[in-house]
C-alpha cells in the first residue's frame, strides 16, 4: 500500500488526508502543535483509518520515507526536511496540487497577486453563480481545494484564490484564466527577494491559457507586456494607456464600466468603495467575459455585491462613528489603500506581527488622513518609533483590541473623526491564529460597545 504523510492538521490537510485515504493510501497526518482543538479534529480521522500524530516534529531519522508528502501552505517550500524527501524520490506537493490532479478536467480561474485577490475571486464566483454556473471558490477562500474532490460532483468552473505559498507547492496547476491583481513587496521573510516573489507568481501566469493583468499596477505594467504579449489588461484610468487593443481591455470610461469594447453599467452603481475595488471589478468582469458569461449576469452581480468579510467591512455605527473592519490588510500597501478608502479624518487601529516592506506611502497616508493612531500587538513599539520619525505625534499604544476599540470611540468623538478603522498593516500571529480571528474579535468588541 502506498504511504503518504500530510503536514498540517488544518482544513486543507484534513481534506488532503481524506482524499488519499479514500483512494487506498496509508495516510499519516502530522502537526507539531498539540491542544484540545487539534485532538478533537483528529478523533474522527483516526476512526476513518488515518493516523494522527500531534506534538511531534517530523524527521526522517527513525522513519521510512513515504511515497508522497503533502504540505500545508504555511510550511516553507525550502525546508531541509522537504529537500531530503525530494532527494529520496518522494513526491512532495501542496494540497492545491493534489486537488488539481483530480480536478484538472474542469476549467480553472486562478487569481493571484499581493492584494485584491479575495475580493476579485469572490466577485468572479458571484458572477458565475448569477449566470447559473457551478463554480465554487477554493484555495485561500471558500473550500479547501481537496474538499471539492471529496464532493464528487461536476463543476462548470473552479475559481481559486492562490497565494505565492500555494503556487510554490503546485508546479503543474494550469488555469484556463490566470489573473494577477497587484504586485508589491510581501512575504519577503519567506521568499527572500522581490525577484523570487515575482518569479513564483509569474510561473502561474505562464501556465495559464489566458492572462489578465492590472494595468494600473506600476510593477506589472513595466514587466508583463513584454513577457505576455497576448494578455488582457484592466485600468480604472481608461483604455488609452493600456498595452493592448480595446478588444482585450476592461476599463472605466466616462464613469462607465467597459469590457472588451462593450459598456456594462455606470460605475457609481457598484456599492464597494475605493479605486482599488473598481480595479477588482474590472478584473472580475474581464474574467467573466473571457469565460463566456453574458453581460446581464455581470451587471446583476455588480449591482448587488457588497464585499467580503474583513476587507473594508462596515460593522456598525455608534453615535455617528462608523466602525470598519479591514483586518485582511496584512501589509503596508493594503493598509494604505484601506485608509485612503474611508472618510477622513479617521481613527486608525494598526499593529500585529510586522512584515518586511516599504512603509513610506502608508505613513504619508496616516499623516494626511488619520486623526489618531491606536497601536496594538507586537509591532506597537516599532510603529510608534516610525510615527515619531516622520513627525506624527497623535498616537497611543493601546496594546489590545478591546482597549483599542473603546479608545477609538472616545478619540473619534473628541476629535470629530467619522470612522474607526481596523487596518493593521501586519500579520495577526502575535495575538491571533489568523486575520479572520482578529477581524471577528474586532467585530465582537464593536458590537458589545454598540449595545
Amino acid at each position: 500500500m502506498a504511504k503518504a504523510i500530510i503536514i498540517g492538521l488544518g482544513r486543507s490537510g484534513i481534506a488532503a488526508a481524506r482524499v488519499l485515504r479514500r483512494d487506498g493510501w496509508e495516510v499519516t497526518l502530522t502537526d507539531r502543535a498539540i491542544n484540545e482543538t487539534l485532538a478533537a479534529l483528529g478523533a474522527p480521522l483516526e476512526a476513518e483509518g488515518i493516523t494522527v500524530q500531534l506534538g511531534q516534529t517530523l524527521s526522517w531519522e527513525n522513519q521510512n520515507f513515504p511515497d508522497r508528502l503533502v504540505v500545508s501552505p504555511g510550511v516553507p517550500w525550502d525546508l531541509p526536511l522537504l529537500s531530503q524527501a525530494r532527494e529520496k524520490g518522494v513526491e512532495v506537493m501542496g494540497e492545491l496540487e493534489l486537488a488539481w490532479r483530480y480536478l484538472k478536467q474542469y476549467p480553472w480561474v486562478g487569481v493571484t497577486g499581493t492584494n485584491g485577490k479575495t475580493t476579485t475571486t469572490s466577485l468572479i464566483q458571484a458572477i458565475f453563480e448569477t449566470a447559473g454556473l457551478q463554480a465554487p471558490a477554493c484555495g485561500n477562500i471558500g473550500y479547501a481545494a481537496c474538499e471539492l474532490v471529496l464532493e464528487n460532483r461536476r463543476f462548470d468552473w473552479i475559481v481559486a484564490e492562490i497565494s505565492s505559498y500555494q503556487i510554490e507547492a503546485s508546479p503543474t496547476v494550469a488555469p484556463e484564466i490566470g489573473l494577477w491583481t497587484t504586485f508589491t513587496p510581501d512575504h519577503l521573510e519567506r521568499h527572500k527577494t522581490l525577484e523570487n516573489y515575482y518569479g513564483i507568481k509569474a510561473s502561474l501566469l505562464r501556465r495559464s491559457k489566458s492572462q489578465i493583468f492590472n494595468g494600473d499596477d506600476p510593477y506589472l505594467r513595466q514587466r508583463a507586456p513584454e513577457e505576455y504579449p497576448e494578455a488582457y489588461w484592466t485600468s480604472v484610468e481608461g483604455p488609452a494607456t493600456l498595452p493592448c487593443p480595446l478588444s482585450r481591455a476592461a476599463y472605466l470610461q466616462d464613469a462607465w464600466v467597459g469590457a472588451f469594447g462593450e459598456l456594462l453599467l455606470p460605475v457609481h452603481l457598484f456599492k464597494m468603495v475605493g479605486r482599488h475595488n473598481q480595479q477588482n471589478l474590472l478584473m472580475a468582469s474581464a474574467a467573466a467575459r473571457l469565460a463566456g458569461v453574458d453581460k446581464k449576469a455581470i451587471t446583476q452581480t455588480l449591482l448587488t455585491f457588497n464585499g467580503v468579510p474583513h476587507r473594508l467591512e462596515k460593522i456598525c455605527s455608534i453615535q455617528g462613528v462608523e466602525f470598519i473592519n479591514d483586518s485582511k490588510a496584512t501589509n503596508y500597501d493594503a493598509a494604505e489603500v484601506g485608509l485612503a478608502s474611508v472618510t477622513a479624518p479617521a481613527i486608525l487601529i494598526a499593529g500585529g506581527e510586522a512584515k518586511a516592506g516599504e512603509d513610506r506611502a502608508w505613513l504619508a497616508q496616516i499623516q494626511a488622513r488619520a486623526a489618531k493612531v491606536l497601536l496594538i500587538g507586537a509591532a506597537a513599539p516599532a510603529f510608534a518609533q516610525r510615527l515619531r520619525e516622520v513627525g506624527y505625534k497623535n498616537y497611543e499604544i493601546a496594546e489590545t483590541m478591546d482597549r483599542a476599540v473603546k479608545r477609538g470611540l472616545e478619540a473619534a468623538l473628541a476629535l470629530g473623526a467619522r470612522c474607526v478603522l481596523l487596518s493593521p498593516a501586519c500579520a495577526s500571529f502575535d495575538q491571533y491564529k489568523s486575520f479572520e480571528e482578529r477581524g471577528e474579535d474586532f467585530r465582537r468588541r464593536c458590537l458589545e460597545l454598540a449595545s
